[in-house]
């Protein structure tokens, strides 16, 4: 799988710098035919099929916060308010109007003696296809999205755990999506099918799984929008019956990530005003090990704010 990650980081700058017409992301307004689907680089827990134009930076900022119901919300804990559990910054780069590039730094999550934490991402965004309003052949938009994650955290001494690092390749995680998304109307979807694998987990659990993901964008005013997200991982059965019977880590179970909430757009700025029961950030994490439940309370305020800056302009256009 590894070769595969590092194959793809070769091939897909050559796809890109072999592209002869450049392909920009528009609007409706605009001259041209094509279709934004989304309007930011992420919806909730998920990213979007979207890529930056060439020479755009996008500084992104991520932030959950506790539970607010169940046993570690509710008003003693001021709905969790009071608690942050994970947050990310990151910077995301379009090097062409295909490719971009993103580094980020997200804390994690600390659950326990097994937690994995200061979490460093290399990140990588290449849209094949862009819908197109009166071109049949271009009826979606298709991106990969591809990661490698590596924790910098110091080791945990003892055998068993996932943070229980004893070479580099343990500290690390991948992430292959492949994003189809299409814009009917004015509601947006998409479709993410996902592939995660890890150098370190607990003996038994799964390295690699397959989820699936969806998204959806609805209007509500012309700045104001309704957006959710969702991913179903298929854990194997050994995989479920270890963490359930395990108790050491509590009788586990695994749910779905769920991701609803608002996106306000200002100018200049876009806002996230989300909740959702993913309590990690990066893909790499909370699609293997949700463990938080919305039918208990166990979802959470999150946010995320992101700000474009121009660094470079095409001098072709």
């Amino acid at each position: 799988m590894r070769k595969l990650f590092f194959l793809c980081l070769l091939i897909i700058p050559v796809l890109s710098f072999a592209q002869t017409v450049p392909v920009a992301i528009s609007t409706k307004d605009d001259e041209s035919s094509e279709t934004k689907v989304f309007y930011s680089q992420k919806i909730i827990n998920s990213n979007s099929v979207e890529v930056l134009r060439k020479g755009v930076l996008e500084f992104r900022v991520s932030h959950s916060f506790g539970d607010i119901g169940g046993d570690n919300g509710g008003i003693k804990r001021f709905f969790g308010l009071d608690n942050a559990t994970d947050i990310r910054i990151g910077l995301q780069m379009g090097l062409s109007d295909k490719l971009n590039v993103s580094l980020a730094r997200a804390r994690g999550v600390n659950f326990g003696p097994g937690s994995v934490l200061q979490l460093y991402e290399l990140g990588i965004k290449y849209q094949f296809l862009k819908q197109q309003e009166n071109d049949p052949s271009h009826p979606v938009s298709l991106t990969l999205f591809a990661n490698s994650v590596v924790s910098s955290m110091t080791e945990n001494a003892d055998d068993g755990y996932e943070n229980s690092f004893r070479k580099f390749s343990d500290r690390t995680s991948e992430v292959v999506q492949l994003m189809i998304a299409k814009k009917l109307g004015k509601v947006s979807f998409q479709l993410s099918p996902t592939f995660v694998t890890r150098g370190m987990v607990i003996p038994g659990d799964d390295k690699s799984i397959l989820a699936i993901g969806a998204a959806i964008r609805i209007p509500i005013t012309s700045k104001l929008f309704f957006i959710a997200d969702y991913f179903h991982p298929f854990h194997s059965k050994n995989s479920k019956d270890l963490w359930a019977q395990d108790t050491l880590n509590r009788n586990t179970k695994f749910y779905d990530a769920i991701g609803a909430g608002f996106e306000i757009l200002t100018m200049g700025h876009v806002f996230h005003l989300n909740f959702t029961n993913a309590t990690e950030t990066l893909e790499n994490r909370f699609i293997p090990h949700t463990v938080t439940n919305w039918g208990k309370g166990q979802f959470r305020w999150a946010f995320t704010i992101s700000r474009n800056f121009t660094v470079f302009r095409d001098k072709k256009k």
